[in-house]
C-alpha cells in the first residue's frame, strides 16, 4: 500500500530506489560494503559465527541439569533448529553475494524480512517465535562483531530509470534510511552506492543536512518515524524538493517521479554552461562566489562549478571520529596543503576547528553530561581551553599559507578577551615556527559573526580583523533561541525573522563603511530565494556548497543591485518579510 511520510527538504532532487535500513537490530551492527573478491571470505565469517553459536548452544544443552525445566531444553532445540535452517543461511548469503553487504548487515537485513513474515502470521504461537529468531540473530551478531574496517564500494553504473520495474531486486539504486547520521557517517557516503537518504531526526541546517547538500544527493530529514515505518528493501521515492518520502509507490507514481528526476538532471546540465561565465550583475557589480568544503578532495568540485575560491574549509571534519586521537601538526598541514594546491592558486579560507553541539568529536564524548552543547564549550571556546591543540592547528595553517593564499577564520567569537587570546596564540604559533626555522606565509585574519553579541560589537571586531564572515546558521539559532538540529522546533527556524535580517544587514553595511570585506558562508548564501535580498543589502561575497553555486550565479546574472536596494529596505522595514519575498 502506498503511503507518504513528511519531513524537511534539505537537499534538492529526486531519488528512487530500494530502502536500506541501518542498525535495525538491538545489537550495534556494522554496515559497510565489501569488494567482490571478499564475498567468499565474508560468507566464511558468517559460517564460522553460526557454527560458534551452535557449539555454544549444544554445550549449554548438554550441561542442563536433570531438574531443569523441560521448556528450557525445548527452547534450545528451537534455537538450534533456526540456526541450522538452510533457507535462512542461503538468504543471508544472497545479500552478501548480490548487494555486497558485510555479514552483519546481511544477517540483520534478512532478520527484518523474516521478522515481517512472522508479524503477518495469524497463529499467535508462531508470531511469538519471532523473538526466538531475534535472540539467535543477536548471538550470531555478537560473534561477528568487531575486527573489520569500513570499506565503501564505488557507485555502479546506473540503469536508466525507465528500465526499472517494481519487481527488480538486483542492480537498482539504493537509498539509506536511518534514525540519524553523524556528519562523519555522511562523509563516508561520498563514493558509496546510496543515491539519497532519509533520517528520523535533524533540521534544515543540521550538519547532516549540510553535508547532504555538499554531496548533492536528495535528502529528507526530520521524518520522525520513517525508520520504523519503512521496511528493509521497500521501494521508496525521496522528493528532496518537497520534503516527502513516498513508500511502495504505484507504477503511475513511479513513472511521474521518474520524469521529474530526468527533468532535474537536464536542468543541472543546463546550469553547467554558466560555470565559466563571470559573476556580474546587470548593473555591472562583480560578485564573488566561493565554495564551502569539508575535505581537501572537495576542492575539485569547487573548481568544476567555477567557484573563485574556498570561503569556508570546515577543518573540524579532520578531527571527528578520532576517538580522542587528534590529528598532529604534520597530518593537518598535509590536509591543508592538499586543499590549497587543489584550488590551483585561488584563495582558501580555513576555519579553525568548530566542534560541539551537532558536531561532537566522537559519540563517546557526546553524552548527557552536556545538557545544552550549543551553548557550551564549542568552537573557539574549545580551542582556547586547549591551547596546545589550538597552537598545533595554527602552526599547520600558517605553514600551508606558504604554499598559496590562505585566510584564517575564527568561529563563535563574542568577547574582547577571546579576540586577544586568539591573537596572542597566533603570534605564539609564528614564534614557534620561527624558532624551528620552518617556512610559513601571511594570512588574512577573519572573524565569524554568528552570535548576536558579535553582530552588535562590529566596531570592536573590525578593529582587529581583516574581514568578517556571517555564519547565518548559528546566527539564526542564537538570535531565535532555537536548536537547529531539533526537528520539534524546526518550524520556528526563520532566516527571514526581522531581527535576523537586521543583524545581517547591519554587519554588511558596517563592513562596507570601514572598507572591510564581508561574506555570508551560512546556508542563506546558497538559498537562491535569498539571493536578491542579500544583493540588495549590499553583499558582494557569497560562500556556499559547490552544488549551489551555479543556481545562485544564474540569479545574480539576472539581478540589478541598484533596483534591489529599495526592495531590501522594504523587506527590512516589514513586520512580515516573508510576505514580500515572492513579489
Amino acid at each position: 500500500m502506498t503511503f507518504s511520510i513528511h519531513g524537511l527538504a534539505v537537499a534538492r532532487g529526486i531519488a528512487i530506489g530500494r530502502a536500506v535500513l541501518v542498525a535495525s537490530s538491538r545489537v550495534d551492527v556494522a554496515h559497510y560494503f565489501i569488494q567482490p573478491d571478499q564475498v567468499g571470505a565474508e560468507i566464511d565469517r558468517l559460517r564460522k559465527a553460526r557454527n560458534a553459536v551452535v557449539e555454544e548452544l549444544t554445550r549449554l544443552q548438554n550441561e542442563l541439569n536433570a531438574d531443569a525445566p523441560p521448556e528450557l531444553g525445548a527452547l534450545l532445540d528451537v534455537h538450534l533448529m533456526l540456526l541450522e535452517d538452510e533457507t535462512l543461511s542461503l538468504s543471508v548469503k544472497h545479500w552478501i553475494e548480490t548487494r555486497l553487504y558485510n555479514a552483519e548487515w546481511a544477517l540483520s537485513s534478512q532478520m527484518e524480512v523474516i521478522g515481517r513474515q512472522f508479524d503477518e502470521m495469524e497463529d499467535a504461537y508462531l508470531r511469538e517465535r519471532k523473538s526466538d529468531l531475534e535472540q539467535v540473530t543477536e548471538r550470531v551478531l555478537h560473534f561477528l562483531k568487531g575486527g573489520n574496517a569500513h570499506v565503501v564500494r564505488t557507485k555502479p553504473q546506473a540503469r536508466p530509470q525507465q528500465e526499472l520495474q517494481l519487481g527488480d531486486t538486483l542492480d537498482v539504486p539504493l537509498v539509506l534510511v536511518a534514525h540519524d547520521l553523524s556528519p562523519a557517517d555522511m562523509l563516508q557516503f561520498k563514493q558509496s552506492v546510496f543515491t539519497g537518504f532519509v533520517t528520523d531526526v535533524g533540521g534544515k541546517t543540521s550538519h547532516t543536512a549540510i553535508v547532504a547538500r555538499s554531496l548533492d544527493i536528495p535528502a529528507v530529514v526530520g521524518a520522525r518515524s520513517a525508520s520504523q515505518l519503512i521496511r528493509q528493501d521497500d521501494w521508496i521515492i525521496i522528493d528532496g524538493d518537497a520534503g516527502v518520502v513516498i513508500v511502495d509507490p504505484s507504477s503511475i507514481i513511479l513513472a511521474e517521479y521518474g520524469f521529474k528526476q530526468r527533468q532535474g538532471d537536464l536542468e543541472r546540465e543546463r546550469l553547467t554552461r554558466l560555470r565559466h561565465t563571470p559573476s556580474v550583475t546587470l548593473d555591472g557589480q562583480k560578485i564573488e562566489l566561493l565554495a564551502n568544503i569539508e575535505m581537501p578532495e572537495d576542492a575539485n568540485a569547487a573548481l568544476l562549478v567555477g567557484a573563485v575560491g574556498v570561503g569556508l574549509f570546515r577543518s573540524e571534519f579532520l578531527f571527528m571520529g578520532r576517538q580522542g586521537n587528534l590529528p598532529d601538526e604534520e597530518e593537518q598541514f598535509e590536509q591543508y596543503r592538499r586543499a590549497v594546491e587543489g584550488m590551483k592558486g585561488l584563495p582558501v579560507t580555513i576555519r579553525t576547528v568548530d566542534v560541539g553541539a551537532d558536531k561532537p568529536l566522537d559519540e563517546a564524548r557526546h553524552d548527557a553530561a552536556h545538557l545544552n552543547p550549543a551553548l557550551g564549550l564549542r568552537a573557539i571556546r574549545w580551542s582556547l581551553a586547549d591551547p596546545e591543540m589550538f597552537l598545533t592547528q595554527l602552526r599547520a595553517i600558517l605553514r600551508a599559507a606558504a604554499l598559496g593564499k590562505v585566510n584564517l577564520l575564527v568561529p563563535m567569537l563574542a568577547h574582547a578577551s577571546e579576540i586577544h587570546q586568539t591573537l596572542a596564540l597566533l603570534k605564539q604559533a609564528q614564534l614557534d615556527l620561527d624558532a624551528r626555522g620552518v617556512a610559513y606565509g601571511p594570512v588574512q585574519l577573519g572573524a565569524m559573526i554568528e552570535i548576536p553579541a558579535a553582530a552588535m560589537s562590529l566596531k570592536l571586531f573590525l578593529k582587529h580583523f581583516d574581514y568578517l564572515s556571517i555564519g547565518t546558521n548559528d546566527l539564526i539559532q542564537y538570535t531565535l533561541a532555537i536548536d537547529r538540529a531539533d526537528e520539534s522546533v524546526a518550524h520556528l527556524y526563520d532566516p527571514l525573522h526581522p531581527a535576523v535580517l537586521r543583524l545581517v544587514a547591519d554587519t554588511i553595511a558596517e563592513g562596507a563603511a570601514q572598507g572591510k570585506s564581508v561574506s555570508v558562508c551560512g546556508e542563506m548564501a546558497g538559498d537562491v530565494s535569498m539571493t536578491r535580498l542579500l544583493l540588495g543589502m549590499g553583499l558582494k561575497s557569497f560562500s556556499m556548497h559547490p552544488s549551489q553555486v551555479l543556481q545562485v550565479k544564474q540569479q545574480i546574472l539576472r539581478s540589478d543591485t541598484e533596483k534591489l536596494k529599495a526592495f531590501a529596505q522594504q523587506v527590512l522595514e516589514s513586520d512580515d518579510p516573508s510576505s514580500l519575498m515572492n513579489n
